[in-house]
């Protein structure tokens, strides 16, 4: 599908569905302990977005998605389904929150740590979220998507860390995914160049050693090939007619 540029009024319920989204982690943040199983945390999750905040959850049936929202859980990169997994210390787990509004969407996603997490956890997270930060803060009218892609893996990769390939942000609006996909990794001056009114996701999914993946036999859940850790974050962004704003933007946060 082609590139769309929002309007004003599409803008509007943009930020309306991405201030939700960012609502969502911070409403879920007190359960994420040790003990409690990721399905627990999808149905509080899910409760939350259709009877307060009158909204539909957008993983629920999507091309089959089973849950609520995605928990990927240490080795896992992402689209993990929530069941079972008892939550122990040491954990760190990514939520991945998509929430639809008056037809628009907004997606965002954090990592938790379960209790106290290794010094290899907690740094591979830490440098996960620098790279998205770097990613966004080059988001403005005439630069290129290949110039986010090559800040997140220039850093990543000297940090001694790899990029995941096969998954990618996507722009967002009234679907779920459309065009463009935004890559975290890539050369200067290449790919799309951003308009104002562009609104993407950028979601950075960093491997504590190598960058090979696989999917499970769920058809959804990925995984590190070596099993070593991954981490991810995600915001949603708006391309301005001066910059970027974060739609999905969290009260603890300023980027």
């Amino acid at each position: 599908m082609p590139i769309t540029i929002k309007t004003e009024a599409e803008i509007h319920k943009m930020r309306i569905a991405g201030r939700l989204a960012a609502d969502v982690l911070e409403m879920i943040a007190p359960h994420v302990v040790p003990g409690i199983t990721t399905g627990e945390l999808d149905r509080i999750c899910h409760d939350y977005i259709v009877h307060t905040q009158k909204a539909i959850p957008a993983p629920l049936n999507y091309r089959g998605f089973p849950r609520s929202i995605c928990t990927s859980v240490n080795h896992q990169v992402c689209h993990g389904i929530p069941g079972d997994r008892v939550l122990k210390r040491g954990d760190i787990l990514n939520i991945d929150i998509t929430v639809i509004k008056d037809e628009y969407h907004g997606d965002t996603s954090r990592m938790f740590y379960i209790g106290e997490p290794s010094i290899a956890a907690r740094r591979l997270s830490e440098v996960t979220y620098e790279c998205l930060v770097r990613g966004i803060r080059l988001v403005r009218p005439g630069i290129h998507l290949g110039d986010i892609g090559h800040v997140i893996q220039t850093f990543a990769e000297s940090q001694h860390y790899s990029v995941v390939r096969e998954y990618c942000g996507h722009g967002i609006g009234r679907a779920f995914h459309e065009d463009p996909q935004v890559l975290h990794y890539g050369h200067p001056g290449t790919g799309v160049k951003l308009e104002a009114g562009m609104i993407f996701t950028i979601e950075p999914m960093i491997n504590q050693r190598g960058a090979g993946v696989k999917l499970l036999p769920d058809n959804w859940t990925v995984v590190t090939r070596d099993h070593g850790l991954s981490a991810q974050w995600e915001h949603t962004v708006l391309v301005t007619p001066s910059g970027y704003e974060v739609l999905t933007l969290r009260h603890d946060e300023t980027i």
